[in-house]
């Protein structure tokens, strides 16, 4: 996974609640058809493939023209680009500083939106699920770059592990596997 400098347009474009969804669709289910993703979000194909054109812009999808079987078909792929900024990237703007600001908010809605499905359909995969689901908060006291430390740490761990899965999938491995979305904050804080 490569990581990618974050422009404005490329916030803007992966935020858009669409097209977040079709970023997870094709990182879970791997290159898709237009008319398959506008299928699964009860879409118009119009309204996908301009969506597709945005964040192809943005470099996070990528046209895949080898795995069409006609001149009919539009297939897509993720460019597996991984999204890291903060908002203090686009201080020397105040509309993208606002622009930013805004992002940081609709994502962390999407984070506790994806939670809550989760709680609300957890009883549907299962005992062994929920008990390898986790939730995790801790308290320390550290310096800034302490905790960019964590942050670097945790990403580095998160990769490795992605990579193993990845690896183990590859290889023919059939064990039951479940989109799993993880996500983790780290900020000051008071009692």
């Amino acid at each position: 996974m490569s990581e990618e400098k974050v422009g404005i347009d490329l916030l803007a474009a992966v935020h858009h609640p669409v097209r977040r969804r079709i970023v997870e669709y094709l990182v879970f289910e791997g290159p898709s058809q237009v008319g398959a993703m506008a299928r699964a979000f009860g879409e118009q194909v119009g309204s996908i493939s301009h969506h597709l054109r945005m964040l192809e812009r943005a470099g996070l999808v990528e046209r895949a023209p080898e795995l069409a079987t006609d001149g009919r078909t539009s297939w897509w792929r993720y460019t597996d680009v991984s999204v890291a900024w903060s908002a203090d990237d686009f201080a020397d703007s105040p509309a993208d500083l606002h622009r930013a600001r805004a992002a940081e908010k609709l994502n962390l809605e999407h984070q506790v939106r994806k939670y809550v499905e989760w709680k609300n359909r957890e009883a549907d995969l299962g005992e062994e699920w929920r008990r390898a689901a986790f939730s995790s908060d801790s308290l320390a006291r550290c310096s800034a770059p302490e905790l960019r430390d964590l942050l670097d740490r945790l990403r580095a761990t998160f990769q490795a592990w992605r990579e193993e899965v990845v690896a183990r999938v590859d290889s023919g491995d059939d064990e039951p596997r479940e989109p799993v979305f993880w996500f983790t904050h780290g900020f000051p804080t008071r009692p």
